[in-house]
């Protein structure tokens, strides 16, 4: 037992606090991600989810440039960006044009803001942190706000699990039905772009939607059913952290020069392998189904001759 572990383990990797609170950090996350995920697919607003995370990219180095904990960055200019997604896109048919002004404008802010951190800074490192992301450098003060926001975002959701659900389906048989549909609509933006951020102090700006879509897409092609598929997609996305954590933190003695590989592209290739296997499981499901209906079928018209 205790060779497998060191097989799988490198040294020190249980003794390191920053492992650990990678760990505590990468898993509420990924739960969250993995929970809300499954309604951005539902209501269609991935791209709404990107343009969210680019934007708390821009603040994120705002917040590089002025010597703040660049989640206070990703946080509030995500939360803006939101809002003006919700208020530009009144109707469905204008969201997705809401979404392409909020993402242009971000991906400008952003390149802007990276370029004057790292002049003024002299730190060529920023980029890649607010891009690409690393969970091991978070700061230990982040924990808490993590801790926090967290357990919030998910008793929301479970607060506004069957009007957003309903909303989500149809709108306008919620409406009919009393539901605040344009309130709930606010309150799950605000949720997104909370869980957006936080995931892109894990594996950045450019590739937080990868966690929050990834899982929630697989468990989708697993199981049609909506609570089913969103403890499905949060175990997903918890197993891809964890393994993610795991190998990015030995891949420091894999090479000569003891580079460590970042945990997002470990993140990421886990999750369109996934994505690979669910769509092989999903076809077999099929081709059975359609046995079992070509068989079905055969036996009605036997018995009726």
């Amino acid at each position: 037992m205790n060779e497998l572990l060191k097989f799988l383990f490198a040294p020190g990797f249980f003794q390191n606090l920053q492992v650990r609170d990678a760990l505590l950090m990468g898993t509420l996350i990924a739960a969250t991600s993995g929970l809300i995920g499954v309604f951005v697919i539902i209501r269609r607003q991935s791209f709404a989810g990107h343009a969210i995370s680019d934007f708390g990219g821009a603040g994120a180095a705002v917040a590089f440039l002025l010597g703040l904990n660049t989640v206070w960055g990703f946080l509030g200019f995500g939360l803006l960006s939101a809002l003006g997604i919700e208020l530009l896109g009144k109707r469905e048919g204008e969201r997705d044009l809401a979404t392409g002004i909020v993402l242009s404008i971000a991906l400008g802010c952003e390149s802007l803001f990276l370029f004057l951190g790292t002049h003024y800074t002299g730190q060529g490192g920023a980029p890649m942190m607010v891009l690409f992301g690393s969970i091991f450098m978070m700061s230990h003060s982040t924990l808490p706000i993590v801790l926090v926001l967290a357990p919030i975002t998910v008793i929301l959701l479970i607060l506004i699990f069957k009007p957003l659900l309903l909303s989500s389906i149809n709108a306008e048989l919620a409406q009919t039905r009393g539901i605040p549909v344009r309130l709930v609509n606010y309150i799950f933006i605000i949720l997104l772009a909370l869980v957006v951020n936080q995931n892109s102090m894990i594996i950045g700006s450019l590739l937080s939607t990868a966690l929050l879509i990834g899982p929630a897409a697989i468990a989708m092609r697993l199981t049609h059913r909506i609570r089913k598929a969103m403890i499905l997609s949060a175990f997903i996305g918890l197993v891809s952290i964890w393994i993610g954590i795991v190998l990015a933190y030995d891949s420091y003695q894999w090479l000569p020069s003891h580079k460590s590989w970042p945990v997002s592209f470990f993140v990421c290739a886990q999750i369109l392998l996934s994505y690979f296997i669910s769509g092989f499981i999903q076809n077999q499901k099929l081709k059975r189904n359609e046995k079992k209906a070509g068989a079905v079928k055969l036996i009605k018209e036997a018995s009726i001759v």
